[in-house]
């Protein structure tokens, strides 16, 4: 067989500030590759299909020495992070071609070899949903909001809620798991386009924080007893001053300052004086625990249709790095995924 291309996204330089296209993250067509004879040595190729494109990837665009719950990516090479792709061949004995795997294990290239299953599972699609919906909906956005919600959020009937971020692919579940526990819903979001998806996923006071004031919304809807925190900064202080006695905080990301090194918490004195409980967390953490829960509660209502999410695809892996730079500004409406192949 012919070799084909085996383009790639590459790391090519730490960020001060946001990532460049071209500079920080560029896309190499360089590369070819002979699926039919490549060595795997005891391993399997996989071909990519679908790339998640998430906030978190900035942290990752740091100096390797720096530790942190997630590596660095690697100078010179390409990023890595959650997909979804399709065994090509295989001499491993855990999986055979045709299967289709999702996880953080992926290469941000056309095809890569694997020596193991660490970090990647094995797809089950009984409802042929389509394969993007795994690195969204049913993948890491998923289970962060039902993880969290289900671990710390300590939900009662009647409760009040905020939501920031709350179009997003976390947020936006968050939303409908506090709906379904009987809560205030309160969301805030950037755009009129995602102030209308907050409502349509059921929340009952929806915002623009861009154009309404956050600490206003919150006192007149009589204050919060839980929060789920996207994006750090000034929000995270008007909850904190919005936020009742034994208020619980469920601190998911900070993407506020991700790109700017962040802003000073000045209502952090709130933790004492009213008691609140606030959490930290990382979704892997949580995994062993709530993974089965997880795809039992939400595989079939996303296949019916009974949660709501949304996608916004860019087409070939030489647009991810406009991808990413467009989630790291905001300029994004939904779920970012990268369209690699087809099967």
């Amino acid at each position: 067989m012919t070799p084909v291309r085996n383009a790639r996204v590459v790391f090519n330089s730490i960020p001060d500030g946001y990532p460049e296209v071209g500079k920080t993250i560029s896309y190499d067509a360089s590369g070819k590759i002979d699926p039919s004879t490549v060595p795997l040595g005891g391993g399997f190729l996989v071909k990519t299909l679908e790339i998640s494109v998430d906030p978190y990837m900035r942290g990752r665009m740091r100096d390797s020495s720096v530790q942190s719950y997630v590596p660095a990516f690697t100078l010179g090479q390409p990023l890595t992070g959650y997909a979804v792709g399709v065994v090509v061949r295989s001499e491993n004995s855990n999986v055979k071609p045709g299967d289709h795997l999702h996880g953080f294990g992926f290469e941000h290239q056309e095809y890569f070899i694997r020596k193991n299953m660490d970090g990647l599972e094995i797809i089950e699609n009984p409802y042929k949903l389509p394969w993007s919906v795994f690195v969204g909906v049913l993948g890491m956005p998923g289970k962060t909001a039902f993880y969290a919600w289900k671990e710390y959020s300590h939900a009662k009937a009647g409760e009040t809620v905020f939501v920031s971020g709350g179009a997003g692919p976390v947020g936006s579940l968050v939303i409908q798991l506090a709906k379904a526990d009987g809560l205030k819903v309160i969301g805030s979001a950037g755009s009129p386009e995602k102030v209308a998806f907050m409502k349509e996923c059921g929340a009952d006071i929806t915002f623009n924080y861009k154009t309404e004031n956050t600490l206003e919304i919150l006192q007149k809807a009589g204050g919060i007893d839980v929060y789920w925190d996207n994006v750090g900064g000034e929000t995270l202080d008007d909850a904190l001053e919005a936020a009742k006695v034994h208020a619980r905080f469920i601190e998911c990301g900070m993407i506020s300052g991700y790109n700017t090194g962040g802003a000073p918490v000045r209502n952090l004195m709130q933790l004492v004086s009213k008691s609140i409980t606030m959490y930290g967390f990382i979704q892997y953490r949580l995994e062993e625990k709530w993974r089965k829960a997880f795809f039992d509660y939400a595989t079939g209502r996303v296949a019916s249709g009974e949660i709501k999410h949304r996608e916004q695809i860019y087409d070939g892996l030489d647009k991810e790095p406009e991808a990413i730079v467009d989630v790291q500004k905001g300029k994004n409406l939904w779920k970012v995924v990268v369209h690699v192949a087809n099967d």
